[in-house]
């Protein structure tokens, strides 16, 4: 039980800090730690993936949900793989997508943030998909199409990480891949609703005795949790992603003991993106005696910033 003296005791004074020309993000960060709010929790959530980097014995698990490479977060994901910041990678179909659509030279585009200005029906007839303010040409995916139709897959029963990790050595070098670089680096790609994506769709429709099998994923990923000795997980979003990571979590004796999660969603409803990652020890999935926070923000804005901390940290050391 709370003893309210000692707890009187142990609060101090909000920082009302300045930036000067000369602060370093690790400075802001440093700002961040002694204010309050979400700025508080992204500099807990810093502090916490520099201790996941630094435990030689933690399996950094990376959950990526939503929208975010059409966003332009494509090179930020990137650069978590390229820096050993992520040791497995659990994504949306989605993602993958589009991450192939900016390797094989397509691009989104930048629209208006304006709704009123927004002609969907003429958007439609221009042949061009939005997502919120990001414009998607039909042309994209009839070049992923073209693509696709290329491919020699080995196996038909193969698993989707397989299939993945083999999509990613038929890739043109490019500096931004994710399932190149994740191929290159031998990290796992587990995308357990693939199915659920444009580049599934095309594959579907061009090898028709394609049954990529889930299963074979879904044991992997508990014997990668199982095996890990220190469980540090980091959620963009949520979904399934975040569940796919947690679940294998809560079948193994080692809960996390580093959790981060960025959303917008909020724990009410009782959906999983907005469950609290607190709400998750009651599973098993994170460690009664786990760091953890939770930044409730805009994924473009906060991740950015996580990666500039931890490159800025490692340079340093």
């Amino acid at each position: 039980m709370r003893n309210d003296e000692d707890f009187k005791k142990n609060l101090k004074k909000v920082n009302q800090f300045k930036i000067n020309s000369k602060d370093h993000i690790t400075d802001i960060i440093q700002y961040f730690s002694n204010s309050g709010f979400n700025a508080k929790r992204l500099a807990i959530a810093c502090d916490i993936y520099k201790q996941m980097i630094l435990d030689e014995e933690c399996t950094k698990f990376f959950g990526l949900a939503g929208a975010l490479v059409p966003a332009g977060m494509q090179g930020v994901i990137y650069d978590f793989i390229k820096e050993d910041f992520i040791d497995i990678l659990v994504t949306t179909g989605a993602n993958l997508t589009h991450d192939l659509a900016e390797t094989l030279g397509f691009h989104h585009l930048q629209g208006e943030i304006d709704g009123t200005k927004i002609n969907d029906s003429s958007l439609h007839n221009q042949e061009l998909n939005r997502i919120y303010d990001v414009y998607l040409p039909n042309k994209v995916y009839e070049g992923i199409e073209d693509f696709i139709s290329t491919l020699k897959i080995p196996q038909n029963d193969m698993s989707v990480s397989s299939f993945l990790s083999y999509l990613g050595q038929e890739l043109p070098n490019n500096s931004n891949s994710i399932l190149k670089i994740c191929s290159e680096k031998n990290i796992p790609i587990f995308c357990p609703a693939f199915t659920d994506s444009g580049l599934a769709l095309q594959l579907g429709f061009h090898f028709q005795k394609l049954n990529l099998n889930h299963f074979k994923d879904m044991l992997k990923m508990v014997d990668l949790a199982w095996d890990s000795k220190h469980a540090g997980v980091c959620i963009i979003g949520g979904g399934v992603p975040k569940n796919f990571i947690m679940q294998s979590l809560q079948f193994c004796p080692n809960s996390a003991m580093y959790a981060i999660q960025i959303t917008m969603d909020r724990p009410e409803p009782g959906g999983l993106s907005g469950a609290t990652l607190q709400e998750a020890i009651s599973w098993g999935k994170v460690n009664e005696k786990a760091k953890y926070s939770t930044i409730i923000s805009d994924a473009t804005i906060a991740l950015p910033i996580l990666l500039w901390f931890l490159k800025t940290i490692k340079k340093q050391e």
